[in-house]
């Protein structure tokens, strides 16, 4: 019979000692990881890893998309891996990450030019927790709406006003550690009677709880998503406040 093969530091350790003996070379542990991860660059920006919900459009002419995405991330597993993020003193809840031009092929702009950007960022600071992502998310997604600065942000605030968060996500609360992804659509749901059952989505990485995400028409009217995918995890986990 072939014996197993023992590292020596292993072997002598228990040759002479007769105690048992950690391995030299344990494995390391696998750290959590977020679905929100900081660009290249290294500025301590949110931003969700991957595509934004698809991939990129053969056209980036400004103003040339289907719908409009809004991204209200949930704050706190971002602030899990970035805890020096300012925007993670306050400890909020749900924020929002942006509002994406898409189209109804699952393809987006990105990056559109002849677009000067935010000359207040910080006017923009009740709806978006940091200059840094303000300036991020007009860049990447504000400059292919056709819109002006002003026009853009209006419309995320406009957005964002329009969405109710259900109540156990209320600051004082304290929402569940798990839950399957239709119940917590399902809440969203409830809460607002008046959108299309199929305007919201649920992101999510590592199983973690990272975004919900709410389609609208040009006209900022709720309607059902277009090859916008929830999350296929059976249960996700919801990180603390």
């Amino acid at each position: 019979m072939k014996l197993p093969s023992i590292p020596l530091a292993l072997l002598a350790c228990v040759l002479l000692t007769g105690a048992g003996c950690k391995s030299p070379n344990p494995p390391a542990p696998t750290p959590r990881t977020s679905s929100a991860e900081a660009p290249a660059s290294g500025a301590n920006i949110q931003t969700v890893s991957g595509n934004h919900r698809g991939r990129l459009a053969a056209s980036h002419e400004p103003g040339t998309f289907d719908f409009y995405l809004l991204n209200l991330s949930w704050s706190p597993e971002f602030c899990h891996t970035h805890p020096g993020n300012p925007q993670c003193a306050a400890r909020p809840g749900f924020i929002v990450h942006g509002l994406w031009p898409q189209n109804n092929d699952g393809t987006y702009p990105e990056h559109c030019s002849g677009m000067a950007k935010p000359p207040n960022a910080a006017a923009y600071m009740d709806i978006m927790p940091t200059i840094d992502l303000i300036l991020h998310e007009w860049q990447t997604h504000g400059t292919c709406t056709g819109l002006n600065p002003e026009g853009y942000f209006s419309r995320i605030r406009t957005a964002f006003r329009s969405v109710a968060i259900p109540s156990m996500f209320a600051a004082t609360q304290t929402p569940p550690s798990s839950i399957k992804p239709d119940a917590l659509l399902a809440e969203f749901r409830q809460a607002n009677p008046t959108f299309p059952p199929e305007s919201f989505a649920l992101s999510c990485g590592n199983n973690y709880l990272t975004a919900i995400e709410v389609c609208f028409d040009r006209r900022l009217k709720p309607e059902a998503c277009q090859n916008v995918r929830s999350c296929r995890a059976n249960v996700i986990k919801i990180a603390p406040r």
